[in-house]
């Protein structure tokens, strides 16, 4: 391979993205000379570190350009100055989870509010909090803060409230400062949680959405609920992990009859969020129907890799 694509995250060689990419490269007839690396970098890794990835993606004229997953704040706050261009999104967040080539020059995108929009309305549709459900987001990390800027400040019908939690203060309050640029302070509660959201997430009304994005049963080990927590009658449970041990996920499973749950995991977004950085990284746009072909794809990639 001549060219490649690059995948920055901590694992990435048990992503499905390295099975699935060959299959999506044909399908769109990307070319068979580009391939897909992935760079690992441990979790909260330096600015050092982010500086050096971003450099030696910069000075590859083969590497055509990147998805990136846990390092997006890491890589925004440390060389962020190294982009020619950032979109709106990747100003506002902070943050950047998508970096390609523009007449050799580095350009910046965050892609998870589009990605987190596309990915949940088809689960929960578009006036699912006019009943007065909430919304707990658990990590207020890149995907985390994307999806809480999404309820409390794009909907329609926005939740009455938007609880996001973190163990990390510095990113509750990275976050509120994005709230209050995009009107939104009033919608937003942040808090500081380090230990199992059990009481918070019994606190909720029916109906309301729960979102795990803390990491926790991937990058890291658990569960950021108890084992005796209990879901709201009628909640939504969103796992934005869908590889690992995924305890969230099953914790959901394990009373999605009794407690009338809808559950879902990232396997929606993993496609969405790749699909858009290809459609930059490309310049190749991807419609509805090409999506609904790579999701078969993956799917097909995915179901060969568990067999294996």
């Amino acid at each position: 391979m001549s060219r490649s694509f690059t995948f920055i995250g901590v694992s990435t060689a048990g992503s499905s993205i390295m099975a699935v990419f060959p299959r999506w490269r044909d399908a769109l007839g990307l070319g068979d000379d580009v391939g897909i690396q992935g760079w690992d970098l441990e979790v909260g890794a330096g600015d050092d570190a982010y500086r050096e990835a971003v450099d030696r993606l910069d000075g590859d004229p083969q590497n055509l350009g990147a998805l990136v997953t846990t390092h997006k704040l890491g890589i925004m706050r440390a060389a962020g100055d190294r982009f020619a261009e950032l979109d709106p999104d990747a100003r506002l967040l902070g943050e950047v989870s998508c970096i390609a080539k523009r007449g050799g020059r580095l350009h910046g995108w965050a892609k998870d509010p589009v990605t987190a929009a596309a990915s949940l309305e088809p689960i929960i549709g578009t006036d699912h909090f006019t009943g007065g459900a909430e919304a707990l987001v658990m990590g207020a990390g890149g995907a985390g803060a994307a999806i809480a800027i999404y309820l409390a400040a794009r909907r329609s019908d926005r939740p009455g409230r938007v609880l996001v939690t973190d163990t990390a203060p510095e990113r509750l309050d990275h976050l509120r400062e994005i709230g209050a640029r995009v009107g939104a302070p009033e919608a937003l509660e942040l808090r500081a949680v380090t230990g199992p959201h059990d009481e918070l997430l019994a606190a909720l009304p029916e109906g309301s959405l729960v979102v795990n994005a803390t990491g926790m049963g991937k990058d890291r080990p658990g569960s950021p609920l108890g084992d005796r927590a209990e879901f709201p009658p009628g909640a939504v449970a969103w796992e934005l992990n869908y590889r690992g041990e995924l305890c969230f996920l099953r914790q959901a499973e394990a009373q999605r009859e009794q407690r009338g749950l809808v559950v879902a995991d990232g396997w929606s977004y993993f496609i969405r969020g790749w699909a858009a950085v290809i459609e930059e990284v490309f310049e190749r746009p991807i419609d509805e129907s090409e999506l609904e072909l790579l999701s078969a794809e993956a799917a097909a990639a995915r179901t060969n890799a568990k067999e294996e």
